[in-house]
C-alpha cells in the first residue's frame, strides 16, 4: 500500500471507524484514541495490508482490542484502588503553618518565589538565581528584603503571647 492509498483509506475510514468505536466505548475521545493508535499501527505494516483483502477491517479490529484492552486496564486500577483502604487522614495545616502562608502572599512575587525557593525548596541562591533568571546580587536582596518582611508580618501576634508568657511566669 503506498502513501497515498494509506491516506485515502484513513480519511475514508477513520470518522467511519471513530464513530463505531464511540458506539462501542460511549466516549468519544476513547474512540478517537483507539482509532488512531490502530492507524498508527497499520502504518508500520502498510505494505502488507495491501494483501489484506480489508485493511478497514485489521484496522478496526485493532481498535477494538485496544479499548478492551484499556478497558481492562481501567477495571483493575479501579478494583485496586478500592481494594486498598485509604490512607489515614492527614491533619490540616497548623497555626503556624497557615500564618507563614497568609505572609507570604504579602510577600511581592519576586521575594515570595526567591524566599520560597531558598528556604523551602532548599536551593542555593545561585540555583534560585538561575531559576529565575536574576544575578546573584538581585536574589540576595529580594531574599533580605522578603525575611525582614516576613518578620514583621509574622511579629504581629508575637507581642500578644509573648505577654501571655509573661503573665503566665508572674501569676
Amino acid at each position: 500500500m503506498t502513501e497515498d492509498e494509506f491516506d485515502a483509506l484513513y480519511a475514508a475510514a477513520f470518522p467511519r471507524l471513530t464513530g463505531q468505536l464511540y458506539a462501542f466505548t460511549g466516549d468519544l475521545g476513547e474512540a478517537q484514541d483507539v482509532v488512531q493508535e490502530a492507524f498508527v499501527r497499520a502504518w508500520d505494516r502498510r505494505r502488507s495490508l495491501l494483501a489484506d483483502a480489508a485493511p478497514e477491517a485489521w484496522v478496526r479490529t485493532v481498535a477494538m482490542r485496544l479499548a478492551v484492552s484499556r478497558w481492562r486496564r481501567a477495571r483493575r486500577r479501579l478494583e485496586l484502588m478500592r481494594s486498598t483502604p485509604p490512607s489515614a487522614t492527614v491533619p490540616g495545616p497548623g497555626p503556624e503553618r497557615a500564618a507563614l502562608v497568609t505572609a507570604l502572599r504579602r510577600l511581592p512575587e519576586a521575594q515570595r518565589l526567591a524566599v520560597v525557593l531558598h528556604h523551602l525548596c532548599d536551593l542555593t541562591v545561585e540555583q534560585v538565581a538561575s531559576q529565575t533568571g536574576a544575578p546573584v546580587g538581585t536574589v540576595k536582596t529580594r531574599l533580605a528584603r522578603g525575611r525582614a518582611a516576613l518578620a514583621r508580618h509574622l511579629a504581629v501576634d508575637e507581642p500578644a503571647g509573648a505577654a501571655r508568657r509573661e503573665r503566665g511566669r508572674v501569676g
